[in-house]
């Protein structure tokens, strides 16, 4: 289990203004090891049933009544107990949901594992892979390493945001850090085996920069959900899109870019401000399923068709 236990180092990484990782080309062979940047000890698997429930009940939590020292000692342990259940339950329930974010930008790179296998490249350089999907069929992003973290920090932020209203700061606290975890390695493993880094320091540092790159998209998305749906849009063209004012393109075949489709934009934030209203609806013990069921994720039919309607204040005269 990775976890990042370091803090931002330099006050000139901008929160607003969040770029994407472009990994470097790659070398050496792929190794099938992991390394943990946490110092702490590992975290339990998950006990079967931990996806059932997101929250402990609050029934069972020992009495605040005055008694004798024996019953303080014991108070003390049942606390500790209910604590490290709910731990348990953590890393089970944000397992599952980490997984159906980072699924809707997968990628796979098939040469990476093949013997002389030539990477392809983006005509920026990153390595290209195959991926389905709407965020890459639809919108016409590219399935790279950059692309993938951002449309899974995009989702993770809109978890997050509907783990914010769970009864205590602990609890919250908890189920984002095992967000985060289970982030970095995924990425870490996908720094290994498709995209050849090799050594621990190169991986360290890129999950470092990460973690800044997760910092801004927090505060940016949080800034464009109180301040509008342009500031939004913003946020989100400057983070998927890497600020471009062109198309994504595959490779340098001479041909310039298209320009940047900005309906695409507006998809991407009205899908935003649909899930967050789905999982705004959804109880707390009923969040986990509603997430990895396929029901709160996904591009679909009803977000385009959102902006493709006609906005009344377009028809009516200016002044």
């Amino acid at each position: 289990m990775l976890r990042f236990t370091f803090k931002p180092q330099f006050q000139r990484h901008c929160a607003l203004n969040s770029c994407s990782t472009s990994l470097p080309r790659r070398a050496g062979t792929a190794s099938s090891r992991y390394v943990s940047t946490s110092t702490s000890t590992s975290t339990p698997p998950p006990t079967k049933n931990s996806s059932r429930t997101i929250l402990r009940d609050p029934k069972n939590e020992p009495a605040n009544t005055p008694s004798s020292p024996i019953s303080h000692i014991a108070q003390s342990l049942q606390s500790r107990a209910s604590r490290t259940t709910e731990t348990y339950t953590a890393y089970g329930a944000t397992k599952k949901m980490f997984e159906a974010c980072q699924l809707q930008a997968d990628y796979k790179i098939p040469q990476a594992s093949q013997a002389g296998g030539i990477v392809p490249k983006t005509a920026n350089g990153e390595d290209l892979g195959v991926g389905e999907g709407a965020w890459y069929k639809e919108l016409g992003l590219l399935p790279t390493f950059s692309t993938w973290s951002q449309i899974t920090f995009l989702h993770m932020y809109l978890l997050t945001v509907r783990l914010r209203t769970l009864p205590s700061p602990e609890s919250f606290r908890t189920y984002s850090q095992h967000l985060l975890d289970n982030f970095s390695h995924n990425a870490e493993h996908r720094m290994t085996i498709y995209h050849g880094m090799t050594m621990r320091g190169i991986r360290n540092r890129y999950l470092k920069d990460l973690f800044i790159q997760w910092r801004g998209v927090l505060a940016a998305y949080d800034q464009g959900l109180v301040s509008g749906d342009a500031v939004l849009g913003a946020a989100v063209w400057r983070n998927i899109w890497k600020a471009s004012h062109v198309e994504p393109k595959a490779a340098d075949d001479g041909n310039a870019p298209g320009e940047m489709d900005w309906r695409k934009v507006a998809v991407v934030v009205g899908y935003m401000r649909r899930v967050l209203a789905e999982m705004g609806r959804a109880p707390d013990e009923g969040l986990v399923d509603l997430v990895i069921g396929k029901k709160a994720f996904g591009l679909n039919r009803q977000d385009w068709g959102l902006v493709g309607t006609v906005s009344r204040g377009m028809n009516e005269p200016f002044g």
